[in-house]
């Protein structure tokens, strides 16, 4: 493995870091900043903000930066954003460092999606997405020791940002790999030819909109199976929160596992295919979520979902330069990141407002109306490529 391939995989688990440590931080956070619950999702709606913005603006950026600067210095930013939250006595401040928060995820998130799809095989790209899946375990665990080991939250968002820090030294010393050639195509002939594209330009591409639809509705699924599971299980299912729990947490160890096996399945299997097979296993987890034969059933159909999950996310990522030329693909990558950051802000609420007003009972047929969606998108996506002659998804 090249030492480039080497840093990126630290970067997907750079990516990972921060993204939980707030849900592991807010019980302590809200009480000593005198806040309720539910301003979580005032953060959380913020962070969100700033990434699909500096989604949208990562082909310009790439464009006139290049994939390594663009990482180096988002990472950068998402350090410096990080010891804010460290150094904040405030809820207000924090909203202040949101922004930058989310702006440094989006850019790089964008940038480094592409470049691998451009560069190396379907494999890697599910195993990045399983070591982000391994950042994503280390923030609240990181969180959780300093909590106990009697430190305040502080120091928990401080020792992450320092391994930023770290990585951002590491990104701007190695910024001559990135002109590397290899895998599918190399860097250097697409990021000097392509264009930048508008928005209104970009959805006018053939397969834009399901694209774009079919990322919404991807993290659309995978939010809102995660945060509202344990709800599910306890108040439909009679499941103690303890169990819950658990079988929650075993959701997103089946979307990290899931991803490695993944990686070797990609060898045999066809991104249309590995799409097809998780959405698949996706509905056939909701179906077992719906039948009401036993809490473990139960379970077994949630880790489903969580594998189902799996290859759908980094296939969909993959085929993007297939789908619309290396050309476009930066372009079109941001906004199948600003889709998907849209979906993983708006549907998880809308899921509590409806579940509010009919019951949790909701929750597998909330799934399944979305699987179909993305299906029904995919599918459609796949016929306009075939009819222009791609290989679609």
């Amino acid at each position: 493995m090249s030492l480039l391939l080497g840093i990126i995989y630290v970067a997907f688990i750079s990516l990972g870091l921060p993204d939980a440590l707030l849900g592991a931080a807010w019980p302590i956070m809200r009480g000593e900043l005198g806040v309720a619950v539910s301003f979580a999702g005032i953060l959380s709606m913020i962070i969100s903000a700033g990434t699909i913005i500096s989604s949208l603006y990562s082909d310009a950026l790439t464009k006139n930066l290049g994939t390594g600067k663009v990482t180096a210095a988002s990472v950068a930013l998402t350090a410096a954003a990080l010891w804010g939250f460290s150094m904040a006595r405030s809820f207000p401040v924090l909203c202040l460092i949101a922004l930058p928060y989310g702006l440094g995820a989006g850019a790089v998130d964008a940038a480094l999606n592409n470049y691998v799809a451009i560069h190396y095989k379907a494999r890697h790209m599910s195993w990045l997405h399983c070591f982000w899946g391994v950042g994503a375990s280390l923030g609240p665990y990181i969180m959780g020791a300093c909590l106990m080991g009697g430190l305040s939250w502080n120091s928990g968002y401080r020792v992450v940002s320092l391994l930023q820090v770290g990585l951002t030294a590491v990104l701007f010393a190695t910024l001559s790999k990135w002109k590397e050639t290899g895998g599918r195509q190399g860097e250097g002939g697409v990021a000097e030819e392509r264009k930048s594209l508008r928005v209104r330009d970009l959805l006018k591409l053939p397969g834009a909109k399901p694209a774009l639809a079919s990322f919404f509705c991807y993290c659309a699924l995978e939010q809102t199976a995660g945060l509202w599971a344990a709800s599910y299980m306890v108040l439909e299912r009679g499941v103690s929160p303890e169990e819950a729990a658990k079988w929650a947490s075993l959701f997103y160890l089946g979307i990290t596992a899931g991803r490695f096996l993944c990686g070797f399945i990609t060898l045999k299997l066809s991104d249309q295919a590995m799409v097809r097979l998780g959405q698949g296993i996706a509905f056939g987890g909701i179906l077992l979520l719906m039948l009401p034969f036993g809490q473990s059933l139960t379970g077994i159909g949630l880790v489903m979902v969580g594998i189902g999950c799996a290859p759908v996310y980094p296939a969909l990522l993959h085929e993007t330069p297939v789908n619309f030329g290396a050309d476009k693909s930066q372009a079109i990558m941001g906004m199948q990141m600003a889709c998907a950051y849209v979906g993983t802000m708006a549907m998880p609420p809308l899921f509590g407002l409806l579940s509010g007003m009919t019951g949790i009972w909701l929750y597998p047929w909330y799934l399944v109306v979305i699987v179909v969606i993305m299906t029904v998108m995919v599918e459609s996506l796949n016929k306009i490529c075939v009819q222009r002659g791609g290989e679609g998804l």
